[in-house]
């Protein structure tokens, strides 16, 4: 069974420099520890398509979890990291900048070996995190982000990406304009 790629994204994904990895990666490990122990499974959800992945991570200790003790904050930090490894797994596509405000979006990423001098080959990432609940409350953030990106200022095509960490999903789906 293949993994979730949460660790050195920094090594990968261009977008990413090793201290925010890092911090997204810590983020991540506390949501997920809230919930369960590691390893577990995910569901990987691509437009409706349903596969599975493991997802290891470091049991954090009690000054990270600490850290991150604004459920916020991590659930948002840590959202980052399994979507941006969630669309590497998926779409093998990376996080090459961060998006601009008004955009709709989070990230830009791209295939991992387009050229990145402009922005004409890559996607926008909207990316969110629900800590508590299941399949309908990730869906339902999912629906937002959705809007979110088809309503942002870009003509780029786009990606919604929402992780929850209770309910052990991940879903991507492409954002068009009757979505």
């Amino acid at each position: 069974m293949q993994h979730l790629p949460l660790l050195n994204l920094h090594e990968r994904h261009r977008a990413l420099t090793e201290a925010i990895a890092g911090s997204y990666e810590e983020a991540a490990a506390v949501c997920l520890h809230r919930h369960h122990q590691p390893p577990i499974e995910v569901t990987l959800s691509d437009n409706g398509s349903p596969s599975q992945v493991v997802v290891t991570w470091a049991t954090p200790d009690q000054r990270t979890r600490d850290a991150w003790a604004n459920a916020i904050d991590a659930t948002e930090a840590g959202a980052y990291a399994c979507v941006i490894a969630g669309v590497e797994v998926l779409r093998d596509l990376v996080a090459v900048r961060r998006a601009e405000t008004t955009t709709g979006a989070d990230y830009y990423i791209a295939p991992v070996d387009a050229g990145i001098d402009d922005l004409e080959d890559c996607y926008r990432l909207e990316i969110s995190g629900v800590d508590h609940g299941g399949h309908r409350e990730v869906l339902k953030r999912l629906n937002l982000k959705v809007r979110q990106a088809r309503d942002g200022n870009s003509s780029l095509p786009a990606l919604a990406g929402v992780v929850g960490f209770a309910a052990r999903l991940l879903m991507i789906q492409d954002v068009t304009e009757s979505s």
